[in-house]
């Protein structure tokens, strides 16, 4: 399980306790570390754990395109449709 968490946080303890604390806990956010002890908590179905893996794709493209200053739109609108449902356009429905 130690492979899997990466290696040890270090905080140094100067001031004061709280302010250790509140390092750590920032330390913590910024690498996921208690996100993955939440999802951890009870068993995700391969199905559900690749579908959020997808949805967690398209959010890091979707910001790192914002960051960058990519097309406003286009493939945008898009992404946030799932794939394979029937919403109509080519292919949804039945042809009569």
């Amino acid at each position: 399980m130690d492979q899997l968490l990466g290696k040890p946080l270090e905080v140094e303890v100067r001031d004061s306790l709280e302010k250790a604390m509140k390092i750590l806990k920032q330390k913590m956010s910024k690498e996921g570390i208690l996100q993955e002890v939440k999802r951890r908590r009870f068993y995700e179905k391969p199905s559900v754990k690749r579908k959020r893996k997808m949805r967690e794709a398209r959010k890091r493209r979707r910001r790192e395109l914002k960051r960058r200053g990519g097309p406003t739109g286009g493939t945008q609108a898009r992404e946030g449709k799932e794939q394979g449902g029937r919403e109509g356009g080519p292919g949804g429905g039945k042809e009569t």
